[in-house]
């Protein structure tokens, strides 16, 4: 998902196809190395930071928040910034997903809020301070062949989407994830179709559409897609994601890009960003509602925090079924619920701020600002076939003799 999903999924842009999966890939495997460490720092096991399966899992949500941003600034960018922008981003998040799950306790077995929400508000907060009037160009829309290779990104991650939602996820837990999710992305990937093509004054599908908005149905099933949602639920959060989804690069990305200068790239708002918040606001009323008579003993363990305290009846009674649960704050479904919603609005409030003073100091003197001529342009940074050819014209080829060996 990460280096042939979003890569392949970035390079819709007709001119920029290298720069968006080479570029990828370098963020992507700078972030791995990068996000292991800040991690590990954060979650120290006897003094050493562990490096196990789970800390390679955790990588890779982690680098998946930073590839949603760089999609809000691709091709407006030039490595240099985004290596520093992945630098910064990187602890920001880390410390954003500890206040949210060690503090709060809010859960989010898909990252809905803190990867899909935090990477597009980071993303569109740096973007905003690096606004440029000459954003939109020509050379920024895509082509018949640059189309081809998105859907291959965008049929990656929907196919991979399952597994990015539940591969944390222990037991029936993980069934559910895989369920949820594979049912919300089926609904939304048909409702993208219908929608889109109601809302074309021709009644055609806008391949912009398809290559994203058929997605969001696994960003809006995130955080709650280990719990009961149901397969009606799910089909439902699914059908709006689509809505929400396809209207939006329809209406609101011109209206952003207008109105508030704010100039999204690939769109990450209406992948990530609405579907986060859609997400998040899932999570609160799943939380809400959630009850023993529901999950039975194993609510403890998908809410922790909602696991009686240390030395009650209750938990005494519960470890003769979960010996291993540990205590916990003791919250009731209403508390749980509310530290989810405070789980999504410090995300939103972090990934903005601290995407407003990484886009501060992307825009110090040291960094390079790219021409109009040079945005969303491969030969800035890439050797490129003609030049190659052009290199060959004036060279002479001298032939090897024929010793007859073979």
């Amino acid at each position: 998902m990460i280096f042939i999903g979003f890569g392949f999924l970035m390079m819709f842009l007709k001119r920029y196809g290298l720069s968006a999966v080479g570029i990828n890939f370098l963020i992507g495997a700078l972030c791995l190395q990068w996000a292991i460490l800040v991690n590990g720092f954060f979650h120290l096991t006897n003094g050493y930071i562990l490096l196990n399966l789970t800390a390679l899992l955790g990588a890779d949500f982690t680098t998946a928040a930073v590839l949603i941003s760089f999609g809000a600034l691709i091709g407006k960018t030039t490595p240099t910034q985004l290596i520093i922008l992945t630098l910064i981003e990187v602890p920001i998040f880390v410390i954003n997903e500890v206040i949210g799950r060690s503090y709060l306790g809010a859960i989010d077995m898909g990252d809905s809020m803190f990867v899909h929400t935090f990477g597009a508000y980071f993303g569109l907060a740096v973007t905003l301070v690096l606004q440029r009037r000459d954003a939109s160009t020509e050379k920024e829309g895509s082509s018949y062949q640059s189309d081809l290779f998105a859907m291959v990104g965008t049929v990656f991650l929907w196919l991979y989407w399952p597994s990015f939602n539940a591969g944390a996820a222990p037991g029936d837990d993980q069934h559910r994830g895989i369920i949820n999710t594979y049912v919300s992305l089926i609904t939304c990937c048909v409702t993208t179709f219908a929608i889109s093509s109601i809302i074309h004054k021709e009644k055609k599908f806008d391949m912009v559409h398809i290559q994203n908005s058929t997605l969001a149905g696994g960003v809006a099933i995130g955080t709650a897609a280990d719990l009961m949602v149901h397969p009606w639920g799910a089909a439902l959060i699914g059908i709006i994601a689509a809505i929400v989804s396809v209207c939006g690069y329809t209406y609101l990305t011109p209206l952003m890009a207008t109105r508030l200068r704010i100039h999204d790239t690939c769109g990450v708002h209406n992948l990530h960003g609405m579907p986060g918040i859609l997400a998040g606001i899932i999570g609160v009323i799943a939380a809400a509602v959630a009850s023993e008579s529901s999950y039975g003993p194993s609510l403890y363990e998908i809410f922790p925090s909602r696991a009686p305290v240390e030395g009650s009846v209750d938990l005494d009674r519960l470890h003769t079924v979960l010996p291993g649960l540990e205590a916990g704050a003791g919250y009731s479904g209403a508390q749980q619920a509310l530290h989810q919603l405070y789980a999504l609005l410090i995300t939103l409030a972090i990934a903005i701020i601290g995407g407003i003073a990484t886009g501060l100091v992307l825009r110090l003197k040291p960094f390079m600002v790219l021409k109009t001529e040079e945005l969303y342009e491969d030969e800035k940074w890439w050797i490129m076939e003609e030049e190659e050819e052009e290199g060959h014209k004036g060279s002479v080829t001298i032939p090897m003799a024929d010793n007859g060996a073979r």
